[in-house]
């Protein structure tokens, strides 16, 4: 009788438990974007699994390119209402935020990793094969990236390998994994989403800094100081968010917004017992901002940035200090403007204080530097600095003048380092500035180009620098920050210094015999040239359409 009594119970209770657990609810067309771009970075994979190897540079390229351009089709389309829903929602179950600052941010993210694509496919400038033997098919054909990744630098299986002609295509699936992650970090509205988007995109730049034909060992070093300091930076900000976690019981934005106003409806004994402890808050946000200041290259977390920027492939560093510093200055803007605002008080002293030094130092350095490379690193920590003014003004029209700022500093930059590419000499490039001496004189159009890039890093009139710089000031004075844009002007000028230096060197110096040469690009650096200077010069002559556009897309949804 027992027996069947127990049977029944188990009966009971199996009929009794849920029949189906219900799967979670994606809108998979809002995060669109996303998952055409990572959809592509797979079919590189395989791509380099199953193709031969002479026909996956042209495959890798045009998946490369589709795919991108797929991707900001479907932006546009999300931010124009093309999909079902709303302009402003949020996605995947509260993990993504779909509204006007995330669109915004992905498109010039999208756009920008199209130009670094053309940048990651030329194969003209590496006219001489350096380890000898080569054939003429493989001195045409060498690019900017090391024949054999994984070969010692100079042993017998990288001769072997440049011998051969061998060029390393992974690169175009890891940059299009990197841009995946890119394009969720300033759309993450929780923390963890936040994390693993950070090293989505952290761990592909890491590999790619150390793929350099040239001074291998430079680029390898530069790899690991990278890869270790993001390492710390990364731990910063898990720890911070376990510490957010620990106060307000939840890793959304708008839980913890909610906890840190006081506006939090059903508070358990647990919550109760610990969204009174400050210290949990004040420790945790600070350790977040740390991980995303790092990716900045703010004051003082840049110490990776001039040796990373010297050391990487060139390509490589032109995409990294432009797309990179749009995904961290827009998970930034909202970290700040949707979960902390309650805290503006706080952070905003903290941020006056890291934004002023950013400035001076990034401009009094770069004063002292003799590498052109270094010089562009520490123009981007300065730079750093500028945005940050518009972030501490804490309105609307900062954000919107951070957003269109990132906008015009990404194909500046982008279009910079594409010309350093094309100033050669017998080691590769010629990044030493002695040796741009009369480069104006050598090579007109050249050093012209370059001169609008250097006077729009220096933000004089009728270049998109001026209007970047003329918004966030703007902006930072009418939020209460004079002082701030005081010391912003003054850096601006230090910094005018040196990049007029650079032109002065360029066109009245008398051109060394032993000088580099400036080679032929195909087209493809060609356009990623011409982009960058029409950008330039249409956001500086008429930025007001962009203006408009940046600030109906300043909104956060919450």
């Amino acid at each position: 009788m027992a027996d069947a009594s127990v049977v029944h119970s188990l009966w009971t209770t199996a009929a009794e438990a849920p029949q189906k657990i219900p799967g979670p609810k994606i809108e998979y067309g809002q995060l669109a974007p996303t998952l055409i771009v990572l959809g592509a970075a797979i079919v590189g994979v395989l791509v380099e699994a199953f193709l031969p190897r002479r026909s996956r540079y042209y495959t890798q390229l045009m998946v490369s390119l589709v795919g991108l351009a797929a991707a900001f089709a479907a932006v546009v389309g999300l931010a124009a209402g093309g999909f079902a829903g709303t302009k402003s929602r949020i996605s995947a179950m509260g993990a993504v935020a779909v509204d006007g600052p995330a669109l915004f941010l992905q498109g010039t993210i999208l756009l920008v990793s199209l130009v670094a694509v053309f940048t990651f496919g030329e194969r003209r400038l590496e006219s001489s094969a350096h380890g000898g033997g080569a054939s003429g098919e493989a001195r045409r054909k060498a690019d900017s990236f090391a024949a054999s990744a994984a070969a010692t630098p100079g042993g017998p299986a990288e001769q072997a390998a440049v011998k051969a002609g061998f060029t390393t295509t992974e690169v175009f699936p890891m940059l299009l994994f990197a841009v995946g992650g890119m394009l969720v970090f300033p759309a993450a509205n929780d923390l963890l989403t936040l994390f693993v988007a950070l090293e989505v995109f952290s761990l592909p730049l890491y590999v790619l800094c150390a793929l350099a034909r040239r001074q291998r060992l430079l680029s390898q070093e530069s790899a690991m100081k990278y890869f270790l300091l993001g390492a710390f930076s990364s731990a910063f900000l898990l720890f911070g968010i376990a510490l957010l976690y620990g106060y307000a019981g939840t890793v959304t934005y708008a839980g913890i917004a909610d906890v840190v106003d006081g506006t939090v409806r059903d508070i358990t004994p647990a919550l109760a017992g610990t969204m009174g402890n400050d210290v949990l808050l004040l420790i945790g946000g600070a350790m977040v901002l740390m991980g995303l200041l790092f990716k900045v290259g703010a004051v003082p977390f840049h110490m990776w940035t001039p040796d990373v920027y010297q050391g990487a492939p060139t390509p490589v560093t032109g995409f990294m200090a432009a797309a990179t510093k749009v995904a961290a200055f827009g998970a930034l803007l909202r970290l700040l403007y949707v979960v902390l605002p309650g805290m503006r008080w706080d952070w905003r002293p903290v941020m006056w204080g890291i934004a002023i030094i950013t400035m001076l130092v990034g401009a009094i350095v770069a004063v002292t530097q003799t590498d052109v490379k270094r010089l562009l690193a520490y123009s981007s920590i300065a730079h750093a600095g500028f945005i940050l003014a518009g972030v501490i003004a804490a309105t609307p029209d900062g954000v919107s003048s951070v957003l269109f700022y990132l906008a015009a500093y990404s194909f500046v930059t982008l279009g910079a380092f594409a010309v350093v590419t094309l100033v050669r000499d017998a080691g590769g490039e010629a990044t030493h500035l002695s040796k741009w001496a009369g480069l104006g004189r050598r090579s007109p159009l050249v050093a012209a180009v370059f001169a609008i890039f250097l006077l729009a890093f220096a933000g004089i009139p009728l270049t998109s620098g001026f209007s970047g710089k003329f918004a966030v000031f703007k902006a930072a004075a009418e939020g209460g920050a004079g002082a701030l844009v005081v010391v912003g002007v003054i850096s601006s000028a230090i910094a005018a210094f040196f990049y007029i230096r650079v032109i002065v060197l360029m066109f009245f110096s008398e051109p060394k015999p032993e000088g580099p040469t400036v080679a032929v690009p195909s087209p493809l650096t060609m356009a990623a040239i011409g982009i960058g200077v029409a950008v330039t010069v249409v956001l500086g002559v008429a930025p007001q359409y962009f203006l408009d556009l940046a600030g109906q897309a300043g909104v956060f949804v919450r």
